[in-house]
């Protein structure tokens, strides 16, 4: 039994959702997003409520059940709301810049490194003097914004040692000791 899958969704004021074919469409103030949905899964709409429900007990629509439930979930969420990602450049000399969707990073090789992002994600760069330049990602698209961080983050993961790279804010790093000058 899903306990994820069982609880409803509650549409807030201002999102439209419409399923038609196998295919849910969210409509709000950010944005509109739309995702395919398995033939053993149900959708009702009733008012404010929805409701996720499967057709039989086979194995994996019991494992499918919770997990539209969670996308669908997301979808309302990020049209009303939106997701944000807040990526820290921990460094000496480590730099970020952004010219709209272009974003340019200075981590330490001889040569910048820039990424184009996709339009979905507004990107906002914080450089403050004597702290860690940081890179803000939001996004109605919780999928989309978590793939653009991590992307990022994985041009220099951080280190155990020194605790050097790109890290989520607020991340924790698990510090290692170092080489002790033995006798």
């Amino acid at each position: 039994m899903s306990r994820v899958g069982n609880s409803p969704i509650t549409i807030p004021a201002g999102v439209e959702v419409k399923f038609n074919d196998g295919v849910v469409t969210v409509k709000g103030k950010l944005g509109e997003l739309s995702q395919t949905i398995s033939e053993a899964i149900d959708i009702t709409i009733e008012g404010e409520v929805l409701t996720v429900a499967r057709k039989n007990e086979e194995k994996q629509t019991r494992a499918d059940h919770g997990l539209y439930r969670s996308l669908i979930n997301n979808m309302v969420q990020g049209v009303s709301t939106g997701f944000e990602k807040k990526l820290e450049l921990v460094g000496v000399g480590y730099r970020a810049s952004n010219q709209g969707q272009r974003l340019d990073l200075s981590l330490g090789y001889s040569h910048n490194i820039v990424i184009e992002l996709p339009k979905e994600v507004q990107v906002n760069t914080v450089s403050e003097k004597g702290k860690n330049p940081i890179v803000e990602l939001k996004s109605h698209d919780k999928q989309l914004v978590g793939m653009v961080a991590a992307k990022i983050r994985s041009f220099r993961k951080p280190e155990p040692y020194k605790g050097k790279g790109v890290r989520y804010v607020g991340e924790y790093i698990r510090r290692k000791a170092g080489k002790t000058a033995s006798k």
